[in-house]
């Protein structure tokens, strides 16, 4: 068989829609987009994974970083920064060299070096790059290889009140007092084995990462062996609630949202079971399925809808191929396998004033990216993918507004991107950084050179962007 392309870091006519094509962000039981304050940036792509900071002052250049910290082994997980300290996960192997293959090609294969690996969890001073506490969370031999592109340490840790949690693979979640980095608590998740749902030997790591949300933390485990999504307390690591889910392998990580009755759900990406769950008690709200074969973009919320999105073939040949769909939070049941459909604001395919609105707004087919989770911002939805070209869709309609690339060659693109003041920020696996307008035209406004390997979203805070590269960690202001 074909191998599917840079699979592993683990790290898209009008007919029943709304009454009027409401804006993302409009109305008034529209959940607030989630957007980061100037100084916190606690889990993978800041809060709700929207990647939006109201930051101010963030760099355009990345000629000289501001600090530089070296950080020994291999790892994807992002950097988090809340209290002051930035939060980076790594995995260190015994007695080799780990070896990282970027860049555009399509062998699937596991890399060869399943050793005792140390699991370390680092806390920086944000202002100067000074380690503060380096904690050995757990030491062992990963039972399950990693993709040539992936590695051990994929999951991006999570911060709150306090503590921050890290999960270190089929080792299990780890919670440490984040002022000194003491253990708090350990809980088993059990063989998080990943790997393409139709090839048994592959094995390509787990790349979902913890969420924290108000005193519970969610791990999503679309693994090959009894999925599952569970909810653990904070405070003490107990289990509230674990339910089975019906899918094959994924990555991504899960959302939590208000719906428009106030509940607090949990979105969930996935190939055979996208949908959302009550945070409470892991009650399933609504599912439906039709995604791609290796979901790996998170959810991302704007306005009443919720954009989920996946790139390789479905499960079944009549399902939307490499599909976009936004979906109402306020969805509920069993919502099937929504076809493509744009929304039409106005004009002769307007719907009626009168007509219901329908749960799924719009579907997009053959736009869905493989590895980043799209960006959503100021009326416009971003989809970057693997090969430098980016897609921007109307937010509220589906309607394609541009698709341009960003570089040539075979430069491959991982990390996701992130927006503050009116800029989008996408990094290439080579490092190089491309800022565009954050506006429906493509417009480059600046570009520059990281000067090592970027697999991980960057950090944004007040005045800074921070960076996790294959060796360091680099703050640029």
């Amino acid at each position: 068989m074909t191998m599917p392309l840079l699979v592993g870091v683990l790290v898209c006519a009008a007919s029943h829609a709304a009454p009027t094509a409401q804006r993302a962000g409009d109305g008034d039981h529209a959940a607030a987009p989630a957007r980061a304050a100037a100084s916190e940036w606690p889990q993978f792509r800041g809060p709700g994974a929207g990647g939006v900071s109201d930051a101010r002052g963030v760099p355009t250049a990345f000629d000289t970083p501001t600090w530089r910290r070296p950080v020994p082994g291999l790892a994807h997980a992002s950097p988090v920064v809340a209290d002051g300290r930035v939060f980076v996960l790594t995995a260190i192997p015994t007695g080799i060299e780990p070896q990282l293959r970027v860049g555009l090609y399509g062998d699937g294969g596991s890399a060869e070096d399943l050793v005792e690996t140390e699991f370390r969890l680092l806390a920086l001073d944000v202002a100067t790059g000074e380690v503060l506490w380096d904690t050995l969370v757990v030491k062992g031999t990963p039972p399950f290889g990693r993709h040539t592109k992936a590695t051990q340490a994929n999951s991006t840790p999570a911060v709150a009140d306090g503590r921050v949690v890290a999960l270190c693979g089929s080792h299990g979640l780890f919670c440490l007092d984040a002022a000194t980095g003491e253990a708090r608590w350990h809980a088993e998740l059990g063989a998080l084995d990943c790997g393409p749902w139709d090839v048994e030997d592959l094995h390509w790591g787990f790349a979902s990462s913890p969420v924290i949300a108000d005193g519970h933390v969610l791990v999503q485990a679309d693994v090959k062996t009894a999925p599952y999504l569970a909810s653990f307390a904070l405070a003490t690591g107990a289990v509230e609630w674990r339910v089975a889910r019906d899918d094959v392998n994924g990555w991504s990580t899960p959302t939590v949202t208000t719906a428009p009755d106030g509940a607090r759900i949990v979105l969930v990406n996935g190939c055979k079971h996208i949908g959302a769950y009550a945070l409470a008690d892991g009650a399933e709200r609504w599912r439906m399925a039709g995604g791609g074969g290796i979901p790996v973009p998170t959810p991302v919320v704007a306005g009443d809808l919720a954009y989920f999105t996946s790139n390789h073939r479905p499960l079944e040949a009549a399902h939307p191929q490499k599909p976009v769909y936004a979906v109402r939070l306020g969805a509920r049941g069993d919502l099937g396998v929504p076809q493509p459909r744009a929304l039409q604001a106005d004009g002769p395919g307007a719907p009626s004033a009168d007509a219901a609105p329908d749960p799924v707004a719009w579907v997009v087919a053959r736009r869905g990216n493989y590895m980043q989770t799209p960006l959503v911002h100021a009326g416009q939805l971003w989809l970057g993918y693997d090969n430098g070209v980016v897609t921007c869709l109307d937010a509220a309609t589906g309607v394609e507004r541009y698709r341009e690339r960003l570089s040539e060659g075979t430069d491959g693109f991982t990390a996701s991107p992130v927006a503050a003041e009116g800029r989008l920020y996408f990094t290439s696996e080579q490092g190089e950084v491309f800022v565009l307008a954050a506006g429906p035209k493509f417009e480059v406004l600046a570009r520059g050179a990281l000067g090592d390997v970027c697999m991980a979203s960057p950090a944004v805070i007040e005045g800074a962007l921070i960076f996790r590269l294959q060796g360091s960690v680099v703050r640029y202001d």
